[in-house]
């Protein structure tokens, strides 16, 4: 179980470290566009790298969680863990972007570098969501063997 959550975070983290990095690069070329612009851009570019990132390590983690000793996959163990999973990282997700963009936005408007706004906001929410989404994972038992 505490192996279980490890991973989690380790794919969370992960995937965060190259969405942090891609994001403020992305936030540097997209200097010259308004503050709003610039944070929902970056925002969106935020998303794309951290959910293919974290879906390829999530997947190579738990490919073989699912498996019968058939050879097939537990579709009922599978889907119900994908449901406490989405419900758990959707929580988080919502959280997360309300914090990141508004933050952005701020320290853009308060003359923040572009790469160093987009940076600071991500490393800030990115705390937050952790917290959420490791509360979620608990309270929505996904990791059953968590009393």
């Amino acid at each position: 179980m505490i192996q279980e959550y490890l991973k989690l975070n380790k794919n969370i983290l992960i995937a965060f470290a190259a969405s942090i990095i891609i994001s403020a690069i992305f936030a540097q070329i997209l200097s010259e566009q308004s503050d709003y612009l610039n944070t929902t851009f970056t925002t969106i570019v935020d998303y794309i790298i951290y959910f293919s990132v974290f879906s390829t390590l999530f997947y190579f983690d738990n490919r073989k969680k699912y498996l019968l000793p058939s050879g097939e996959i537990d579709k009922k163990k599978l889907r119900n863990d994908l449901k406490k999973l989405i419900t758990s990282l959707g929580i988080g997700e919502i959280i997360y972007t309300i914090c990141r963009w508004i933050i952005q936005y701020y320290l853009l408007q308060i003359n923040y570098d572009p790469y160093l706004a987009s940076f600071v906001s991500q490393g800030i929410s990115t705390i937050i969501y952790m917290i959420v989404v490791n509360l979620s994972v608990k309270l929505t038992r996904l990791y059953r063997h968590d009393s």
